[in-house]
């Protein structure tokens, strides 16, 4: 709790502005999170901390910044990885703080740089309308199957790092959308009475299409019945990072609308469902913190229920990865490991630091590649000398990057998700 001795909030700023700055008052400056800070490690910057940006965000909320735009490439640089939150043992809500200081700072004045400018016009009127981020990825197959792709990059249209990151787009078959509607178990399953609703993502369905038809497998398999309400949106997590919380909320709201018959709610993507079981922060209301209490990861759930289907054999050694917001923004750590442990012949191995961020966090490595980079090369090292032949993660951009930096390192490792490894025999 704040002394009366304290300095205050501006009154300049807003109630969403006095609520940070009450959360921030809750760090102690331990520096306890300094060793699990992606940023710190690779710049050794005080203000490129969880610690420096909150003494940074706290002295703008009480009126002490001059300029405010002076603090933002310090918070750009932030992974909103969560780790923080993990390590701190005074329980601060790092992440609302900085989404909401974020949300603070676009509003006063929007970063001009072209690709800040580009970044928000994608995530506001593309990533946010998932037929149009179909269109983007029939676009984008179209050059890769032309060439245009290649000679952008030889012309240097695009950036070495974006073309390096981006695995090729899937055919036209690959990216095709789950069928709507019902789904219900195969015949002589033995079913649980339980229906979920499943969330299929704007990235999930276009880049990683295998990974949902694996997923409603999986489900069915294991006698549940499935809906795909054809009414859901984008999560919203890539536009409450950037600092947009406005359009976040319409798609949250939207959302509400679309699974308000479910039970509960599952999601294969780590970044979207901790979003989703953020909706009652989000949108400050009892429906949103209704919906987010029926959200699980799909691990999460099937360890709770447990698999009615064994999975068929897999004689591989894999390495776990845990994505983020999986470990540090959910809290899901042991579920995964429970459930690859059944898989037959599964050879589980440990490489170093698996909760460590692998440097995607949503479009990150796309605007911060500098630091990006080494976190991304760390994580491939330590994969690598694990001696794993499959990495196996839970987040599309954890896959994408983690692949990206293996390919890169000369290593031809595999990148699964969690559900492939856990399907029955056909």
């Amino acid at each position: 709790m704040a002394s009366s001795s304290e300095p205050k909030p501006s009154a300049a700023h807003g109630p969403t502005d006095v609520a940070a700055y009450t959360r921030s008052l809750d760090c102690v400056h331990c520096g306890l999170c300094l060793p699990t800070c992606p940023t710190y490690q690779v710049l050794g910057v005080e203000a490129d901390s969880p610690r420096g940006r909150i003494y940074l965000m706290r002295a703008l909320a009480e009126g002490r910044v001059q300029d405010p735009q002076a603090i933002r490439p310090f918070l750009d640089r932030c992974l909103d990885c969560r780790a923080c939150e993990t390590a701190c043992p005074s329980g601060v809500r790092y992440g609302e703080i900085l989404e909401t200081t974020r949300a603070e700072l676009e509003r006063q004045r929007p970063a001009p740089a072209v690709a800040s400018r580009l970044a928000r016009f994608l995530l506001r009127h593309v990533v946010a309308r998932q037929g149009r981020v179909r269109f983007a990825f029939t676009l984008l197959r179209a050059a890769e199957v032309l060439g245009l792709k290649w000679l952008a990059g030889k012309l240097r249209l695009i950036p070495k790092h974006a073309l390096a990151i981006a695995p090729p787009v899937p055919n036209r078959r690959e990216r095709a959308p789950l069928p709507t509607g019902l789904h219900t178990p195969p015949a002589g399953t033995a079913r649980r009475g339980i229906k979920v609703a499943l969330f299929t993502g704007c990235i999930m369905e276009p880049m990683f299409g295998r990974v949902n038809r694996a997923t409603l497998r999986l489900l069915l398999a294991n006698g549940f019945d499935v809906e795909v309400p054809a009414a859901q949106r984008c999560c919203g997590a890539l536009l409450v990072h950037a600092g947009l919380p406005e359009p976040a909320r319409e798609l949250a709201r939207a959302n509400l609308t679309a699974f308000a018959d479910a039970e509960f709610v599952i999601n294969n993507s780590a970044g979207c469902g901790c979003a989703m079981k953020e909706y009652g922060h989000l949108l400050g209301t009892a429906d949103g913190k209704a919906f987010a209490a029926k959200c699980r990861d799909i691990s999460e759930f099937l360890a709770a229920q447990g698999l009615s289907a064994p999975p068929a054999p897999r004689p591989l050694r894999a390495a776990y990865d845990d994505p983020c917001h999986l470990c540090h923004g959910q809290g899901v750590r042991s579920q995964p490991r429970q459930l690859l442990a059944q898989v037959p012949e599964l050879q589980l191995v440990q490489h170093d630091k698996p909760e460590d961020c692998c440097g995607s966090a949503g479009i990150y490595n796309l605007l911060q590649p500098e630091v990006a980079e080494p976190i991304g090369q760390r994580k491939a090292a330590a994969l690598v000398a694990s001696g794993a032949r499959a990495v196996v993660t839970g987040n599309p951009g954890c896959m994408m990057q983690i692949q990206s930096h293996l390919r890169r390192a000369g290593s031809d490792i595999a990148v699964m998700h969690p559900v492939e490894l856990l399907l029955p025999a056909e």
